[in-house]
């Protein structure tokens, strides 16, 4: 029986236009009613979890945030933590400071608010400029604080370093903002304009596994639904792994089952086929 849906967000909970649909509404609701656990794994802070967690419901059926791609699991309903990997504060600061060296924009968050040096930094979308700073405290709820100098600034232990910039000059440089850390931290590309420093071993699968032995809840009782790269190890692990239509071909590979695209209720869809293994 399936006790847990396993869900992120960009390209597989929400469409392209980053809303859940009715249709995906409605299927998931009509799972926790049928006694599954929704949980949202992300590479988004439990802030930005909150407004997708509200219109599924969540906090009424213990819902569960794994965000940070991995380094934090928490109840949603409770506040309960499960599982939390951070980085030192000394690994933190040599990172900002790092950054220094190269045209980037490293996030940083603490309760409501995240932290920057330069709250108006933009990037070149689609010939436009885009103002992806402003973008990721509105995305995430956060309310948005630009300090004089992050390395100095910053003094706690951080779950992640996000960290914007121009796709094409992040690939050019990426190498070079990792190599100091390497065998120490983890590091990867989220998306095509962020990359991310996190906990040395931290992946969404890792934190799951901790979750999940408290919860008392199999592996082999858990659906998960993924598009991309950082997705690949749960959809592995899952008893049932479910590449949306719009994933990456490798994502494709390991999985047990292939549904429809994001923009097409690929989760509903999912859902429906594996009915008789819902409670």
């Amino acid at each position: 029986m399936i006790k847990a849906i396993l869900l992120d967000i960009d390209g597989t909970l929400t469409n392209d236009q980053k809303e859940i649909t009715p249709r995906t509404r409605e299927a998931l609701l009509g799972a926790q009613d049928a006694g599954a656990v929704l949980v949202l794994a992300s590479g988004r802070p439990n802030m930005g979890l909150t407004r997708m967690a509200k219109t599924l419901d969540m906090a009424h059926h213990n819902g569960i945030f794994v965000c940070f791609n991995g380094a934090k699991a928490m109840n949603c309903q409770t506040g309960q933590v499960y599982f939390q990997q951070t980085l030192t504060v000394s690994q933190g600061q040599r990172v900002l400071e790092h950054m220094h060296n190269f045209d980037v924009c490293p996030i940083y968050d603490r309760g409501d608010y995240m932290y920057l040096e330069n709250a108006f930094f933009s990037i070149v979308r689609d010939g436009e400029p885009w103002e992806i700073a402003e973008y990721e405290a509105h995305n995430n709820n956060y309310l948005m604080c630009e300090v004089a100098d992050n390395a100095k600034f910053m003094d706690w232990e951080l779950n992640k370093i996000l960290v914007a910039g121009q796709p094409e000059y992040l690939q050019q440089v990426w190498q070079q903002m990792a190599a100091p850390f390497e065998g120490e931290l983890s590091s990867m590309f989220t998306a095509p304009y962020y990359y991310e420093f996190t906990p040395l071993g931290v992946d969404k699968t890792k934190a799951l596994r901790e979750t999940f032995a408290t919860l008392g809840i199999d592996q082999s009782e858990v659906i998960a639904f993924g598009d991309a790269q950082n997705d690949k190890s749960m959809i592995e692990w899952s008893g049932i792994g479910v590449a949306m239509g719009n994933a990456v071909d490798e994502v494709k590979a390991v999985a047990d089952y292939v549904t429809l695209s994001n923009n097409e209720d690929g989760i509903a869809a999912a859902l429906e086929h594996f009915k008789s293994r819902l409670q």
